[in-house]
């Protein structure tokens, strides 16, 4: 019996073309009904405007190398240090050094800048006794020491004074509230001289805080 030879075109034809065509049968067309936002990455929705324009901004803003990211911080630092420097002019709580902030440190300033502390014109009277000392005259210099133990006595009956009234305010003020170095703060600020107290006095002499 004489066997009919095959065609050519069916031994050498690609039998992965025959596999790959009924998948490709098979597979469904899905259409996306949604619109993308070409920027949007895939597989998330399209972000909503301001949520863009944020992400442009800080991506715009975001320093590219070291010496931008290093100028960027003083240009940070700059602006830090003119808020504070502002909040010491004004009182503004939000921008002041950690040290200042609270209301129990805002009621021991207000308490030392509304009396007359001793402790405040030590500098000029140091300056007059220390004139007083570069005298050469013996009853001069006894006079500039008696003084100085004079000034030295004052200020810290003065001080004793002081520290006294302002635990007994600070405790009727702010019953159970944690107050420790509200004293030593008001303290230290009566020895300066009040132009030159930072923060600024926001209370006049005689006015009660």
């Amino acid at each position: 019996m004489r066997v009919k030879p095959l065609p050519l075109g069916f031994v050498f034809r690609s039998r992965a073309k025959e596999e790959k065509a009924p998948a490709a049968d098979k597979a469904p067309v899905s259409i996306s009904k949604q619109s993308r936002d070409p920027q949007a990455p895939k597989g998330r929705p399209t972000p909503k405007r301001s949520e863009a324009q944020s992400q442009r901004r800080s991506v715009a803003t975001t320093p590219t190398n070291r010496k931008d990211a290093a100028k960027r911080q003083r240009e940070e630092r700059r602006v830090a240090m003119e808020r504070q420097r502002q909040a010491l002019a004004n009182g503004d709580e939000r921008y002041l050094p950690a040290r200042d902030k609270g209301p129990v440190r805002r009621f021991a300033r207000d308490f030392i800048d509304s009396r007359f502390n001793i402790a405040e014109f030590f500098l000029p009277m140091a300056v007059v006794i220390l004139v007083l000392t570069m005298v050469r005259v013996g009853y001069m210099q006894q006079v500039a020491l008696l003084l100085w133990l004079v000034v030295i006595v004052l200020i810290v009956l003065d001080s004793v004074l002081s520290g006294f009234r302002l635990r007994k305010r600070l405790a009727e003020r702010f019953p159970g509230q944690n107050t420790k170095g509200a004293v030593a703060y008001g303290l230290m600020r009566s020895l300066q001289m009040r132009r030159l107290r930072l923060p600024k006095p926001q209370v006049k002499r005689g006015e009660r805080p």
